[in-house]
Protein backbone atom coordinates (compact mmCIF):
# COMPACT_ATOMS: atom_id res chain seq x y z
CA UNK A 1 0.00 0.00 0.00
CA UNK A 2 1.70 3.57 -0.77
CA UNK A 3 1.78 5.98 1.93
CA UNK A 4 0.45 9.42 0.20
CA UNK A 5 2.34 11.41 3.02
CA UNK A 6 5.46 9.89 1.91
CA UNK A 7 4.83 10.19 -2.02
CA UNK A 8 3.41 14.12 -1.40
CA UNK A 9 6.67 14.40 0.99
CA UNK A 10 9.39 12.80 -2.01
CA UNK A 11 7.50 15.10 -4.84
CA UNK A 12 8.15 18.22 -2.84
CA UNK A 13 4.31 19.08 -2.84
CA UNK A 14 4.34 21.38 0.06
CA UNK A 15 0.70 21.96 -0.15
CA UNK A 16 -0.68 18.68 0.15
CA UNK A 17 1.90 17.13 2.41
CA UNK A 18 0.98 19.66 4.84
CA UNK A 19 -2.89 18.95 4.50
CA UNK A 20 -2.18 15.09 4.77
CA UNK A 21 -0.52 15.69 7.82
CA UNK A 22 -3.95 17.63 9.36
CA UNK A 23 -5.85 14.46 8.33
CA UNK A 24 -3.49 12.12 10.30
CA UNK A 25 -3.45 14.32 12.98
CA UNK A 26 -7.30 14.20 13.00
CA UNK A 27 -7.82 10.54 12.12
CA UNK A 28 -5.83 9.94 15.15
CA UNK A 29 -2.29 9.05 13.83
CA UNK A 30 0.66 9.87 16.16
CA UNK A 31 3.40 12.25 15.51
CA UNK A 32 5.90 9.70 15.36
CA UNK A 33 4.24 7.21 12.86
CA UNK A 34 3.43 11.33 10.42
CA UNK A 35 7.19 12.54 10.86
CA UNK A 36 8.54 8.61 9.84
CA UNK A 37 6.58 8.70 6.78
CA UNK A 38 8.01 12.70 5.89
CA UNK A 39 11.24 10.91 6.60
CA UNK A 40 10.84 8.37 4.32
CA UNK A 41 9.46 10.66 1.55
CA UNK A 42 12.98 13.12 2.88
CA UNK A 43 15.11 9.75 1.81
CA UNK A 44 13.64 9.27 -1.83
CA UNK A 45 14.29 13.11 -2.26
CA UNK A 46 18.11 12.53 -1.19
CA UNK A 47 18.58 9.57 -3.35
CA UNK A 48 16.73 12.02 -6.26
CA UNK A 49 19.89 14.21 -5.44
CA UNK A 50 22.26 11.55 -5.65
CA UNK A 51 21.25 10.29 -8.96
CA UNK A 52 21.22 13.56 -10.06
CA UNK A 53 17.00 14.02 -10.44
CA UNK A 54 16.58 16.81 -7.75
CA UNK A 55 19.16 19.96 -7.09
CA UNK A 56 20.21 21.74 -3.90
CA UNK A 57 17.02 23.59 -4.14
CA UNK A 58 15.22 20.44 -3.80
CA UNK A 59 17.04 19.49 -0.91
CA UNK A 60 16.61 22.50 0.71
CA UNK A 61 12.71 22.88 -0.19
CA UNK A 62 12.04 19.60 1.57
CA UNK A 63 13.67 20.57 4.78
CA UNK A 64 11.12 24.02 4.22
CA UNK A 65 8.36 21.63 3.99
CA UNK A 66 9.67 19.37 6.85
CA UNK A 67 9.67 22.33 9.45
CA UNK A 68 6.58 23.51 8.32
CA UNK A 69 5.38 19.81 9.40
CA UNK A 70 6.99 20.04 13.00
CA UNK A 71 5.40 23.62 13.32
CA UNK A 72 1.68 21.61 12.44
CA UNK A 73 2.86 18.88 15.39
CA UNK A 74 4.43 20.81 17.55
CA UNK A 75 1.19 21.61 19.94
CA UNK A 76 1.67 17.32 20.25
CA UNK A 77 4.77 16.95 21.58
CA UNK A 78 4.87 16.31 25.27
CA UNK A 79 6.15 19.23 27.55
CA UNK A 80 6.86 17.74 30.44
CA UNK A 81 10.06 18.02 30.38
CA UNK A 82 13.25 15.67 31.29
CA UNK A 83 12.29 12.21 31.88
CA UNK A 84 13.71 11.47 35.48
CA UNK A 85 16.45 14.34 35.04
CA UNK A 86 18.48 13.41 31.91
CA UNK A 87 18.81 15.75 29.05
CA UNK A 88 20.57 15.28 25.55
CA UNK A 89 22.77 17.96 23.92
CA UNK A 90 22.45 18.36 20.06
CA UNK A 91 24.37 20.16 17.28
CA UNK A 92 25.93 19.99 14.38
CA UNK A 93 29.80 20.23 13.99
CA UNK A 94 31.57 23.25 12.70
CA UNK A 95 32.16 23.67 9.25
CA UNK A 96 29.19 22.13 8.50
CA UNK A 97 25.50 23.38 8.37
CA UNK A 98 23.51 20.39 7.37
CA UNK A 99 20.74 19.58 10.20
CA UNK A 100 18.06 17.85 8.56
CA UNK A 101 18.82 14.81 10.20
CA UNK A 102 19.43 16.09 13.44
CA UNK A 103 16.30 17.96 13.75
CA UNK A 104 14.28 14.48 12.89
CA UNK A 105 15.98 12.88 15.69
CA UNK A 106 15.82 15.88 18.28
CA UNK A 107 11.96 16.23 17.35
CA UNK A 108 11.57 12.42 18.07
CA UNK A 109 13.17 12.25 20.86
CA UNK A 110 11.56 15.56 22.31
CA UNK A 111 8.69 13.55 21.59
CA UNK A 112 9.29 10.84 23.96
CA UNK A 113 9.34 13.20 26.87
CA UNK A 114 13.14 14.04 26.50
CA UNK A 115 14.92 17.65 27.13
CA UNK A 116 17.04 18.14 24.16
CA UNK A 117 19.20 21.13 24.25
CA UNK A 118 19.55 22.01 20.56
CA UNK A 119 22.85 23.66 19.49
CA UNK A 120 22.18 23.98 16.15
CA UNK A 121 24.91 24.38 13.44
CA UNK A 122 28.51 24.89 12.61
CA UNK A 123 28.84 24.28 16.38
CA UNK A 124 32.74 25.20 17.91
CA UNK A 125 34.07 22.18 19.89
CA UNK A 126 34.14 24.08 22.61
CA UNK A 127 30.68 25.32 22.65
CA UNK A 128 29.49 21.59 22.42
CA UNK A 129 32.00 21.00 26.06
CA UNK A 130 30.40 24.20 27.27
CA UNK A 131 27.05 22.64 27.07
CA UNK A 132 27.39 19.64 28.49
CA UNK A 133 29.42 21.16 31.42
CA UNK A 134 25.82 23.49 31.50
CA UNK A 135 23.66 20.61 31.14
CA UNK A 136 25.07 17.89 32.35
CA UNK A 137 24.07 15.99 29.63
CA UNK A 138 23.73 12.20 29.30
CA UNK A 139 24.07 11.80 25.75
CA UNK A 140 25.91 13.95 23.27
CA UNK A 141 24.59 13.97 19.60
CA UNK A 142 27.17 15.09 17.09
CA UNK A 143 25.63 15.71 13.23
CA UNK A 144 28.30 15.20 10.03
CA UNK A 145 27.46 15.23 6.56
CA UNK A 146 31.00 16.70 5.02
CA UNK A 147 33.60 14.40 5.58
CA UNK A 148 36.34 16.85 5.89
CA UNK A 149 34.66 17.64 9.27
CA UNK A 150 34.80 14.59 11.26
CA UNK A 151 38.38 16.11 12.23
CA UNK A 152 36.71 18.10 14.37
CA UNK A 153 34.51 15.51 16.12
CA UNK A 154 37.56 13.56 17.33
CA UNK A 155 38.49 17.55 18.91
CA UNK A 156 35.50 17.19 20.63
CA UNK A 157 36.09 13.92 22.12
CA UNK A 158 39.77 14.98 23.36
CA UNK A 159 38.49 18.16 24.99
CA UNK A 160 35.80 16.14 26.99
CA UNK A 161 38.44 13.96 28.14
CA UNK A 162 40.49 17.14 28.92
CA UNK A 163 37.36 18.32 30.82
CA UNK A 164 36.98 15.50 32.98
CA UNK A 165 33.76 14.85 31.31
CA UNK A 166 34.21 11.96 29.40
CA UNK A 167 32.98 9.60 31.73
CA UNK A 168 29.58 11.38 32.04
CA UNK A 169 28.51 11.46 28.40
CA UNK A 170 27.79 8.97 25.96
CA UNK A 171 28.85 10.19 22.35
CA UNK A 172 26.73 9.42 19.50
CA UNK A 173 28.14 10.45 15.83
CA UNK A 174 25.41 10.64 13.38
CA UNK A 175 25.55 11.28 9.15
CA UNK A 176 25.68 10.05 6.10
CA UNK A 177 29.37 9.67 6.44
CA UNK A 178 29.91 7.55 9.47
CA UNK A 179 30.60 4.24 9.72
CA UNK A 180 32.58 1.68 12.13
CA UNK A 181 36.07 3.65 11.21
CA UNK A 182 34.65 7.48 11.98
CA UNK A 183 33.59 6.13 15.26
CA UNK A 184 37.34 4.80 16.21
CA UNK A 185 39.06 7.59 14.65
CA UNK A 186 36.98 10.40 16.35
CA UNK A 187 36.20 8.40 19.83
CA UNK A 188 32.78 8.32 19.93
CA UNK A 189 30.70 5.28 21.62
CA UNK A 190 28.44 4.99 18.48
CA UNK A 191 27.57 6.13 15.28
CA UNK A 192 24.26 5.80 12.99
CA UNK A 193 23.72 6.97 9.94
CA UNK A 194 19.84 6.48 9.39
CA UNK A 195 17.31 7.58 11.77
CA UNK A 196 15.95 4.28 12.79
CA UNK A 197 19.12 3.25 13.75
CA UNK A 198 20.06 6.38 15.61
CA UNK A 199 16.85 6.51 18.03
CA UNK A 200 17.12 2.44 18.54
CA UNK A 201 21.29 3.77 20.01
CA UNK A 202 19.36 7.06 21.60
CA UNK A 203 16.61 4.93 23.93
CA UNK A 204 19.27 2.09 24.65
CA UNK A 205 21.20 4.54 26.32
CA UNK A 206 18.55 6.24 27.72
CA UNK A 207 17.20 3.34 29.05
CA UNK A 208 20.36 2.06 31.00
CA UNK A 209 20.89 5.80 32.15
CA UNK A 210 17.18 5.98 33.53
CA UNK A 211 17.63 2.63 35.42
CA UNK A 212 20.73 3.36 37.04
CA UNK A 213 18.79 6.80 38.31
Amino acid sequence: MKDELQIAMADLDEERTLMLVEERVKAGYSSVEIIESCRRGVEVVGEKYSDSHYYLSDLIMSEEILKGVMRILEPYIPTNGSVKGLSIVMGTIEGDIHDLGKNIIIYLLRSSGYQVHDLGVDVTPERFIQAVNETKASILGISVLLSFCIGSIKKVVDLLEDAGLRDKVKVVVGGYPVNQEVKEFTGADFYANDVTEAMRIYREILKIKEDSV
